[in-house]
């Protein structure tokens, strides 16, 4: 493996900002450059330097002289659903404008899978990113698209998924059958108001997880 050359160095930042998306790291969890190298098979090197990248991206954070994963304050996630929806809800217009019969397909395809896992938020939340990706992906607009990745990576510093408030997994794929027929029919409006308020009730329902996991803590504290 090229561990100093620049294939190095984007395989050591790929792979650590894919263990964070996939929850091998979790917000407050400490990185440690040996065992990063020893984890992924590199060298220090592009290790330490990807780091750096993912601290200078936010992702990362210090806790005095360690590197931890970042964690969202409550006015950095509201901030994030602001700028997600409008994204988003843009993305969903632009799909109905140009999304392929094939593309239209393939998001009915994905609605219908996800069904299947309704009672496995881990995985259905798996499952919602591609889906989402994929409305991105049929907007056919690069810029736009990238500027997405970029919001999704911040995602990940949420330690939970609002795909497990109860009764939030069968809402939000109705949500999703109804963008997609709204993308279908070529109805910019509709596809663009349905994501926006899509990203509006998980946006709520991430609130309502927290303030019951904050209640439950304070609870416990003696």
């Amino acid at each position: 493996m090229a561990e100093t050359g620049g294939s190095g160095h984007k395989d050591a930042y790929s792979l650590i900002l894919q263990a964070i998306d996939i929850g091998t790291y979790r917000p407050g969890d400490r990185l440690v450059e040996s065992e990063l190298a020893e984890r992924f098979g590199v060298s220090r090197t592009p290790i330490r330097e990807a780091l750096q990248r993912l601290e200078t991206q936010s992702l990362l954070a210090r806790d005095g002289r360690s590197l931890i994963v970042a964690s969202l304050d409550h006015n950095q996630m509201a901030e994030l659903y602001v700028v997600r929806s409008e994204l988003e809800g843009l993305a969903a217009r632009l799909a109905a404008r140009h999304a392929t019969e094939e593309e239209v397909r393939l998001l009915k395809d994905m609605v219908e899978e996800d069904m299947a896992r309704v009672d496995d938020p881990a995985a259905l939340s798996r499952t919602n990113r591609r889906f989402h990706r994929q409305v991105h992906l049929a907007s056919h607009n690069r810029y736009l698209v990238q500027q997405l990745d970029l919001v999704y990576r911040s995602m990940a510093l949420m330690a939970t998924t609002s795909l497990a408030a109860e009764g939030r997994s069968e809402r939000a794929l109705a949500e999703h059958k109804a963008i997609v027929d709204a993308i279908a029919a070529g109805d910019g409006d509709a596809a663009y108001s349905g994501l926006k308020a899509h990203i509006s009730r998980a946006f709520e329902a991430r609130l309502r997880q927290d303030a019951e996991n904050a209640a439950k803590d304070d609870a416990g504290t003696p």
